[in-house]
């Protein structure tokens, strides 16, 4: 019977994929058409159900019953006009998936007429099963209920599977008892947070300012493979990655993957998915190929941090379903082939202002340059401060496979801001109240006090091993892994920028009331920060030896896995940190770490129970019966009186095989046994600590001898498709 290895294979040249070449759509003429935008609204509702919806987007008003039901009858109007027939709550629970419960318009009234139906109270607010979902201990599983409750900031939006449409309508999904169960309303909070603080700090240098906006715009990479290559590993189908495959003789050392030509079929599905995206209203801007073999990347124009989020959780999925038209599979798994580049998802960040300023960009005046510089201090002073949550918010069983490999950054939380402004903030150290040099043409005079110099936009260059890069207008938190939800990373990353942000500001009045300048107090403050963050800062290279014993000295954590980093969630300074902020109470940082650790222990177990089948199911067989095969061979050649070529040649292999054989059989008991002990562990971080140390630890060994083994058995006899498959074939 012929493998399915082979039957892809076959099937890949027999049948070549059929490239639609349909004419391209203008994407102005579809951008948001399933998106019930503010011009859709003001067609649907009325005057007072729109100035409603419009209060409450703007500045979170509440909307009452009456309007409730307004709104969402010109909701259902738009979307039955679309042919919509079902409604949901999308929601982001604790799960790293969205989740969506499908309800009709389709009611029966009391004399057993059919009425269709969508009122107030079914749009603001649902009631899901909660009990499925994961809570940390937050709900006895006998407690079932939990509330989705609508987020108007966040438009609805039709979605289309295959002839089937649905109101998607994003709610927040919180407990009967009022915890946050998902990634969003958190968020929220730190977004809120954020907003009152930065509006603080930039009344010291422009009262028009009433509102800060984060934005967020991320880079997604992944992978994109043949559909029944994929699915003749199994590793893939059940992890997302492959366990074992040896390296090809050509991966991406000849460089010439990146930004090449992108092939015909993936082209294909490029266009396909980016029509769904702009339809959805996600502002698709940037496509190309990625430095590893199958490895691409899209990216948006940059949008407010909660819409951003909604749309890059929306993009995965729509990616997702899409490549299954075209009989491919999205690997969005943050190191699904050994040995080459692993995928991240850039989260480029930065904070505007209703008067529209980007505070991280450098200004043209002493004012705006002096705003700029009290924003990029105390982001600085954020991430200095708060290193261990950054780290423990992009923690996971898939990065750590990627952190610290092949371009991604390492585990030490450190920024990269160039040259130009690593001087600028020694000078500020140093020489405050004191007249700068000008030093070139990125530095020029500026008439405050003498003390600080106009910056040019972009004056930095990029450092692709740095976790927190300053990229000219904003940082780039570059550690982000390809399938999380951005939510996490960006709710800590608020969350301490609002922190430090409000510090900052009682620092500043508290030399102000001693009788100083404001502009003076702001920069003494600036030049305390500067001291007490610099550490922070660091321009070479993150991948070596030397950084490492670096950071040690500073002090700078090293967390290398997720069990260890995710303790930053549960010590007193987060839990006083995310407290003050009104992000989240004790209870609930304690149930997501310990829902963070519940996954990572379920992942881990995932792919040793994965290794464990391939290794004896696959691996074994094919090796055991090429071995029989030179076995055979050997007493045909000594019957034949070819001994001494026997014993120097096929002896040889045959010997190297039965080595790995043992060696793989062998760690894979190990292994089962290492995971017998760690489940018997109650404790839900001793026993993530025990897979991380005594499970996790024997995947390199088995994987070596199996990797081995590809080498040696005949490739006729090898089931799972190889690296030069998977990656190269299309």
């Amino acid at each position: 019977m012929q493998s399915l290895r082979f039957k892809a294979i076959h099937n890949l040249t027999a049948n070549p994929f059929s490239v639609d070449v349909k004419g391209s759509t203008k994407i102005t003429q579809i951008f948001g058409e399933n998106v019930f935008t503010l011009k859709t609204a003001r067609e649907f509702l009325s005057d007072e159900a729109y100035k409603s919806l419009l209060a409450s987007i703007k500045s979170g008003s509440k909307i009452d019953r009456k309007m409730g039901d307004q709104i969402s009858a010109g909701l259902k109007g738009w979307a039955e006009k679309k042919g919509v027939t079902h409604f949901t709550h999308w929601f982001q629970p604790l799960t790293g998936a969205t989740a969506e419960k499908h309800d009709s318009f389709f009611t029966l009234k009391g004399d057993g007429g059919a009425l269709e139906e969508f009122d107030g109270a079914a749009l603001i607010q649902q009631e899901p099963d909660a009990s499925s979902f994961p809570s940390g201990g937050l709900r006895a599983t006998f407690e079932a209920r939990g509330y989705t409750a609508w987020d108007p900031s966040s438009p609805a939006f039709i979605m289309e599977i295959g002839q089937g449409k649905t109101l998607c309508i994003p709610t927040i999904f919180v407990s009967y008892t009022g915890e946050s169960l998902d990634t969003k309303t958190p968020l929220l909070k730190a977004l809120v947070a954020l907003d009152k603080a930065a509006v603080d700090v930039c009344q010291y240098f422009d009262k028009n300012v009433t509102e800060v906006t984060a934005t967020l715009g991320w880079e997604q990479e992944y992978f994109v493979v043949d559909a029944s290559l994929a699915n003749a590993r199994p590793d893939l189908v059940m992890t997302g990655r492959t366990v074992f495959g040896h390296a090809p003789a050509k991966g991406q050392q000849l460089e010439d993957h990146y930004f090449a030509s992108i092939p015909e079929r993936v082209y294909a599905f490029m266009r396909d998915y980016e029509e769904e995206a702009y339809k959805l209203g996600i502002p698709l801007r940037t496509r190309h190929n990625e430095v590893a073999p199958s490895q691409f990347e899209c990216a948006p124009i940059f949008e407010s941090v909660n819409l951003a989020v909604d749309h890059n959780t929306l993009l995965m999925d729509v990616m997702t379903r899409v490549a299954k038209r075209h009989n491919l599979v999205v690997l969005l798994h943050e190191k699904p082939f050994a040995g080459i580049n692993g995928s991240g998802k850039h989260n480029n960040w930065s904070l505007a202002t209703n008067t529209g300023v980007n505070l991280l960009g450098p200004g043209k005046t002493p004012k705006t340059n002096l705003m700029f510089l009290a924003f990029f201090v105390n982001t600085i002073k954020a991430v200095h401060d708060y290193a261990d949550l950054l780290r423990a918010s992009i923690a996971s069983a898939g990065n750590d496979h990627r952190l610290g490999a092949n371009e991604a950054p390492p585990a030490i939380i450190s920024i990269f801001i160039g040259k130009y402004l690593t001087d600028v903030l020694k000078q500020i150290e140093t020489r405050v109240g004191q007249k700068f040099d000008e030093q070139d043409e990125a530095m020029l005079k500026l008439d405050i006090h003498k003390s600080i110099p106009e910056l040019m936009l972009d004056n930095t260059d990029r450092n692709r091993t740095s976790p927190f890069a300053f990229t000219g207008n904003k940082f780039e938190f570059r550690a982000v892994g390809s399938s999380a939800n951005c939510a996490g990373a960006m709710t800590v990353l608020n969350t301490i920028m609002a922190e430090t942000l409000t510090r900052f500001k009682i620092d500043v009045d508290a030399v102000i009331e001693k009788g100083e300048k404001k502009e003076i107090a702001i920069m003494q403050i600036i030049q305390k920060y500067i001291v007490e963050s610099k550490d922070v800062l660091f321009e070479g290279d993150g991948y070596s030896d030397k950084w490492e014993q670096e950071a040690k000295k500073r002090g700078l954590p090293n967390v290398k896995t997720t069990p260890l980093a995710l303790d930053a969630f549960v010590t007193d300074k987060a839990k006083k940190l995310f407290e003050h902020n009104k992000i989240y109470s004790h209870s609930e940082l304690e149930a997501r770490h310990e829902i963070l650790l519940e996954n990572y222990v379920k992942k881990v177990q995932i792919e040793a129970r994965v290794m464990g089948d391939l290794a004896t199911n696959h691996i074994l067989p094919s090796a055991i019966k090429y071995q029989n095969i030179l076995i055979q061979n050997i007493k045909g050649l000594k019957e034949i009186g070819l001994a001494a070529t026997a014993s120097e040649n096929q002896s040889q292999i045959v010997e190297k095989i039965s080595e790995h054989i043992n060696a793989m059989s062998t760690k894979v008991e190990e292994m089962i046994e290492a995971r017998k002990v760690a489940n018997e562990i109650t404790g839900t971080r001793e026993k993530a600590i025990a897979y991380c140390d005594t499970v996790k630890s024997c995947f390199d060994d088995i994987r070596y001898n199996v990797d081995k083994l590809e080498l040696l058995v005949d490739d006729k006899l090898w089931e799972l498709p190889k690296y030069r498959e998977l990656l190269f074939l299309r």
